[in-house]
């Protein structure tokens, strides 16, 4: 990686509460925001990064998304609650939303969070990852717009719909993320603006064709991942985070690179389950540190690479920062395009000027 494509993490998110702050949002709201985006971008994985965020200052703009809004609770059980997030940014109720869940299943054992009128908060692992951190078991869960067809279909009629599970070990925990495409749109966006080719198997074109052009597959359908069931789980989350929420199911959820005027209309569902009581969280956290290990430490095919679990890659990658993050050439020029339009003044570092600057040099 050279410093033409990375740049230091805290001058890009320095800009990008700067941003977000300019739109509206406040300190708190932007800063947390910022280093969701940024972690995202340290894991590798751009496609749920800074990516976004000109997309969320146009959405403020528009009026679709309220960038003070914290979710207001609409319904308590005690152990189930319904927040309805007032369009605010996904990750700001989501936040509150894992705070909630975590401090109920602590009382109650379990915990379920449903939220409505929810924005797009980024990867879903993030959350569920915080769950796990205070011991607990992490479920997170979101739909989207209509993206995957049903088998044989050619129509979207259901989204990708994220899914995360995250499991303590004493350590990093055991973190599933993923989406139910078999490619992340983010990851088809992000190809499409590179001009890349995408994965056969990915998407097909509005005719039904197999496709590997971004462009084509963002005008068709992407397909669900392991046919019959990546689509059934997609359907399944629907009901789940829109049906639990009184929130959007299928098609009443909007396009995110839409109507910028028009709420996005997400649901989400949070889940803590709290592992203490039914058996000591230390032998929980052992077994599945052990099974980790086993698992690591299985045998590979001849010349295979080491066996990696679900969350590894993404540790892995955050072992490896180095304070600088890549950043693609779109992003970046997006980024400064509304730093100009809100008045926000572009750090030297992200400038031609800057990318020369020996206090920037990794060497």
């Amino acid at each position: 990686m050279s410093v033409s494509d990375a740049y230091p993490e805290e001058v890009l998110k320095g800009l990008a509460v700067a941003l977000l702050e300019a739109a509206g949002a406040p300190p708190d709201n932007a800063a947390l925001v910022a280093e969701a985006l940024l972690d995202a971008d340290i894991e590798e994985m751009a496609s749920h990064g800074l990516l976004h965020l000109p997309m969320y200052l146009d959405r403020i703009a528009g009026g679709s998304v309220d960038p003070g809004a914290r979710g207001e609770i609409v319904t308590d059980l005690g152990s189930r609650l319904t927040i309805d997030a007032g369009n605010g940014l996904g990750q700001v109720t989501a936040e509150r939303a894992c705070e909630i869940a975590t401090t109920r299943a602590a009382a109650h054992g379990l915990a379920v969070v449903a939220v409505r009128n929810a924005f797009h908060f980024g990867a879903a692992g993030r959350f569920a990852r915080k769950i796990a951190s205070t011991g607990q078991i992490g479920i997170v869960m979101a739909n989207t717009r209509p993206m995957l067809p049903a088998p044989g279909g050619v129509e979207a009629v259901v989204g990708n719909n994220p899914l995360s599970i995250a499991v303590p070990t004493g350590g990093e925990p055991i973190t599933l993320d993923f989406a139910m495409s078999a490619g992340a749109m983010g990851k088809i966006r992000l190809a499409a603006s590179k001009g890349e080719p995408i994965p056969d198997g990915w998407a097909q074109t509005a005719e039904g064709k197999p496709t590997c052009d971004a462009l084509e597959a963002l005008k068709g359908t992407l397909l669900p991942a392991a046919g019959a069931k990546g689509f059934g789980l997609a359907v399944m989350i629907d009901l789940l985070a829109g049906g639990l929420s009184a929130g959007g199911i299928g098609e009443a959820v909007q396009p995110l690179y839409g109507d910028t005027a028009r709420p996005y209309a997400s649901a989400n569902l949070f889940m803590a389950i709290q592992i203490e009581g039914m058996r000591p969280i230390a032998e929980f956290e052992a077994a599945a540190s052990g099974f980790a290990d086993k698992i690591r430490g299985s045998r590979t095919a001849s010349g295979g690479r080491p066996v990696r679990l679900p969350g590894d890659r993404a540790a892995q990658a955050r072992s490896r920062f180095d304070g600088f993050c890549r950043l693609g050439q779109e992003t970046l020029e997006a980024l400064k395009s509304r730093a100009r339009r809100l008045g926000v003044t572009i750090p030297v570092a992200l400038t031609d000027e800057g990318k020369g600057r020996s206090d920037y040099d990794r060497r």
